[in-house]
């Protein structure tokens, strides 16, 4: 375990990736996330078969794991020794690369990596435009991440969050953002206009309380056909594309 007094000044990943937090997406309705993150992930990267990627704050395992499986190259990096622990558990060990660093100031050349990924990070961290900053210097190809997004059932974040607390347990309070938060930052390094694809109309929360896969994925099918999750949908996943010159 890193001593406390050289811990990095943005450690959320820490948490997502205890096994705490791996609880959250148990049962039918964490099969269900999982799966639809996944499906969505992996048709992102449909163009760049074999690509290198780096997973920053990836000790969740939740993409490492499923990209492996497909033949991709992943590094994942955390911000404690402990944050390989789940990969460890579910990867073997010659099938991915692991470093502990600092995710503001990661320990690779610019453009090292065809493909960043970053996934349960940027809603709990508060230096959030140096982080985009640094997984856009590091990414030669492009970036992809999820965040939840204000243009949802969000916008009742607040009055609700002690609801949701008593409901889930385990929550933590997150920060939203805008589309047009996220594709301005992403703009001043480089990179074009996100490719923004919500994941589910109802709030997961409400999900984890159905707990019944057959009954989500109908819901949510239904509010895709209709447009629901298109326009206020959320988490978002995102991707942005290096501009060529």
């Amino acid at each position: 375990m890193q001593d406390i007094n050289t811990m990095y000044l943005e450690t959320a990943d820490i948490e997502t990736a205890t096994a705490d937090y791996a609880s959250r997406f148990s049962g039918a309705a964490g099969e269900f996330f999982l799966d639809r993150q996944t499906e969505i992930t992996l048709s992102l990267l449909r163009d760049l078969p074999k690509a290198k990627i780096l997973d920053v704050g990836g000790g969740h395992a939740q993409l490492a794991e499923p990209l492996v499986k497909k033949g991709f190259d992943i590094t994942v990096t955390g911000s404690d020794d402990s944050c390989r622990t789940r990969l460890d558990q579910r990867i073997a060990p010659s099938d991915f690369d692991y470093c502990t660093c600092d995710s503001l100031a990661l320990p690779y050349a610019d453009r090292s990596f065809d493909v960043i990924l970053s996934f349960r990070l940027l809603p709990h961290v508060t230096r959030w435009p140096a982080l985009l900053a640094e997984l856009c210097r590091v990414a030669d190809k492009c970036v992809i991440m999820d965040y939840p997004d204000k243009r949802s059932t969000n916008i009742f974040y607040e009055q609700f969050f002690g609801m949701k607390k008593k409901m889930e347990g385990n929550t933590r309070p997150f920060t939203l953002y805008t589309r047009a938060q996220i594709s301005r930052e992403i703009s001043k390094h480089g990179f074009c206009q996100p490719s923004f694809l919500p994941q589910f109309f109802l709030p997961m929360v409400v999900h984890r309380k159905l707990n019944n896969r057959t009954v989500s994925a109908s819901v949510e099918t239904i509010c895709k056909i209709f447009g629901f999750t298109r326009f206020l949908g959320s988490p978002i996943i995102f991707r942005c594309d290096r501009l060529k010159k």
